[in-house]
């Protein structure tokens, strides 16, 4: 099952320059939660502070706190173990292209020292079944790899290969960008399903996807969370003004 995340005082640098401001959120378990704002304005960057991805970049710092679940994210957990608990998925499907289909959906289990066979199999069918493929590759599992399928079947993969792990938060990094519209369609009806067993974060820039897929959005500008709140709050009665500005199209 999906935890909840707090975060506190957030506050992201590269070098010398404050990328968020003091951000305060509770996104809460088993939902799905939209960010929303225009490009540069720390989307990205919040959802790496949260499985600490934004430390591959050099000279990247954090103050403040991450809690998910019982999980202190900067104080006492290691990137490895965060990142087995809370999956992420990129904005360009990022499969790797020698393996096949089944090992791509296999490989974080296997550097996590997993190497029984019959266990293998079985979530790696099950990874494939939850997130919508498995009809699609059953009969290619080993025949084809994974550069092989379509742009929405890619990131399908990708999904596959973070829940594998078994992690009970998944962080979605524009998703869809870079999908048709079919493609697209797929992957917001997995966010429902997956949102069952799962705590969902997604930044998209597509603020129909976001009503469709989310309860809660949060709205970014300039590095600060102007408002957060249930989705349609958001789109229908926001409280802030930037944030009404943003969503009826004024600017962004």
């Amino acid at each position: 099952m999906g935890v909840g995340i707090n975060v506190e005082h957030l506050n992201a640098f590269y070098g010398k320059t404050q990328a968020l401001f003091d951000i305060n959120i509770v996104v809460q378990a088993n939902h799905a939660t939209a960010l929303i704002g225009p490009s540069g304005c720390g989307k990205s960057t919040f959802i790496r502070c949260l499985n600490r991805m934004h430390e591959t970049i050099p000279e990247a710092r954090v103050e403040g706190g991450v809690r998910i679940g019982d999980l202190n994210v900067y104080n006492g957990t290691s990137a490895t173990e965060l990142r087995r608990r809370v999956g992420m998925v990129f904005q360009k499907p990022n499969p790797f292209p020698t393996m096949s289909i089944f090992d791509n959906v296999a490989a974080g289990l296997k550097l996590n020292g997993f190497r029984n066979r019959k266990q293998l199999d079985e979530v790696v069918h099950k990874s494939l079944h939850a997130s919508a493929l498995w009809d699609e590759v059953k009969d290619s599992l080993h025949k084809k790899s994974g550069a092989s399928l379509s742009g929405g079947q890619q990131q399908r993969l990708c999904i596959a290969r973070a829940l594998a792990v078994q992690p009970e938060v998944l962080l979605m990094d524009e998703p869809c960008s870079a999908l048709d519209p079919i493609s697209t369609g797929k992957i917001e009806e997995l966010i429902f399903q997956l949102k069952e067993q799962y705590t969902i974060v997604i930044v998209t820039h597509n603020m129909q996807q976001a009503a469709r897929v989310a309860e809660f959005t949060g709205f970014f500008l300039l590095g600060k969370m102007i408002e957060f709140d249930k989705t349609e709050k958001i789109f229908t009665n926001p409280s802030d003004k930037r944030t009404e500005d943003y969503v009826t199209g004024r600017f962004g």
